[in-house]
């Protein structure tokens, strides 16, 4: 009898051991989980995350973790599996079809990507909530169908709702359902001193093409140094790629104060977590030719976009001389709102209006307002002063005023 008690004391001891080797916390290898493959050890945190699954088959957010680390290293299969589960398993949960859809987006399967935005309109509305339809829009987008992708997001802006990279992907959906418009600008500009005021007007009109992308003819007269001028370009913006957008310019006048002939081209790529970065070349040919190599970097933040841009140009007997601008502009109501301020040194070599002999011995700050009052017009208006180096001893103080215009039809 003895025997018999000692023995039922071990097997439950045994017993007991087992079970608290086995006994966790879900949640605690969650946090554990996820803390690992935020720090990109996604073995690691799978490990962890698959001893819970073990006894937890259905806990959504596990699998969502697991079906999220392995979108992120482009194991889109091995994502779906998992995402699937999530919402197999909680139905009624928007996180698992925002993980799932932006996995499929990734991998290209818009086809799937429709049936899984279906599935999610059907188990979690009405109302649809708005991660859904921001999802609904990109979806949109990559179909292109742009206008209608833009009346699904823009709402969900006006409203306040937040997400990483919304106003540059609605800066995008601009470039691309903007068809055709035609707009105008005046500049004043003012001088202290024994200089008359420049006038300058410009119109254009846009339109777009499936090789172009955007294409706008401009045309800029000026009166100024008591003589006229005429400044004649065209602009392009055509799409390479799915994250990336060129700029191409070509343009030329017989004025002196422009030049002869001019020419910009620069690639715009957009990174994740709502960056932007340009490479480009300018070319404007005065009397002396002048090469410009510039580059920017941008982000936007919440409703900001911030810009940094570096304009090098090279010389054999001076060596490179350098310009920067600093733009910040926030953005209300849409995404073609704003208030907008720069300083820099030198002049912009993608302004028309401008004094291009004093790009590099320039410094200047600018405050400006853009509104769409309707969904074909809109208005913009800027001011700023510059205080340009003639030579070492002598400065030229300007006030610039810009109103513009533009309807869309």
């Amino acid at each position: 009898m003895k025997k018999l008690i000692i023995t039922f004391i071990g097997i439950y001891l045994v017993c007991a051991s087992v079970l608290a080797q086995d006994s966790f916390d879900p949640d605690e290898l969650l946090k554990q989980a996820r803390t690992l493959i935020f720090d990109k050890k996604y073995d690691e945190g799978r490990k962890v995350a698959f001893r819970a699954l073990e006894k937890y088959p259905n806990y959504a957010d596990i699998l969502i973790l697991v079906g999220r680390s392995y979108a992120w290293e482009g194991k889109n299969d091995s994502a779906s599996i998992y995402l699937e589960r999530a919402i197999v398993a909680s139905p009624e949960y928007t996180d698992g079809y925002v993980a799932y859809l932006d996995n499929l987006f990734w991998a290209d399967d818009l086809t799937k990507a429709g049936a899984v935005l279906s599935r999610a309109k059907s188990n979690l509305g009405p109302p649809v909530p708005d991660e859904i339809i921001y999802r609904e829009s990109r979806l949109l987008y990559y179909q292109e169908q742009y206008k209608e992708a833009f009346n699904l997001v823009d709402p969900l802006f006006k409203k306040g709702f937040k997400t990483e990279g919304l106003l540059g992907y609605m800066k995008n959906l601009e470039r691309f359902r903007m068809v055709n418009a035609v707009g105008a600008t005046y500049d004043y500009d003012s001088f202290q001193g024994d200089i008359s005021p420049w006038h300058t007007w410009s119109v254009y009109g846009r339109t777009r093409t499936q090789l172009t992308g955007a294409l706008i003819a401009r045309v800029t007269q000026s009166s100024r140094f008591e003589d006229f001028g005429t400044l004649v370009e065209l602009d392009a913006y055509p799409s390479i790629g799915k994250n990336g957008y060129a700029y191409l310019n070509i343009g030329g006048s017989g004025a002196s104060f422009f030049p002869k002939l001019r020419f910009g081209a620069s690639y715009y790529h957009n990174l994740e977590k709502a960056w932007e970065l340009e490479a480009g070349y300018r070319y404007l040919g005065f009397s002396q030719v002048t090469h410009i190599i510039t580059g920017s970097v941008g982000k936007y933040v919440g409703n900001w976009w911030l810009n940094v841009r570096l304009n090098v140009i090279p010389d054999s007997d001076l060596g490179a001389s350098t310009s920067t601008q600093l733009t910040a502009r926030y953005y209300f109501k849409t995404a073609e709102d704003f208030f907008s301020l720069q300083l820099g040194t030198g002049v912009s070599p993608d302004e028309e209006t401008r004094d291009q002999s004093q790009l590099l011995n320039s410094y200047r700050a600018r405050f400006g307002y853009q509104q769409l009052l309707s969904p074909k017009f809109m208005i913009y208006g800027f001011t700023g002063y510059s205080r340009d180096e003639l030579s070492a001893d002598t400065y030229r103080n300007n006030i610039n005023l810009s109103l513009g215009f533009e309807y869309r039809f």
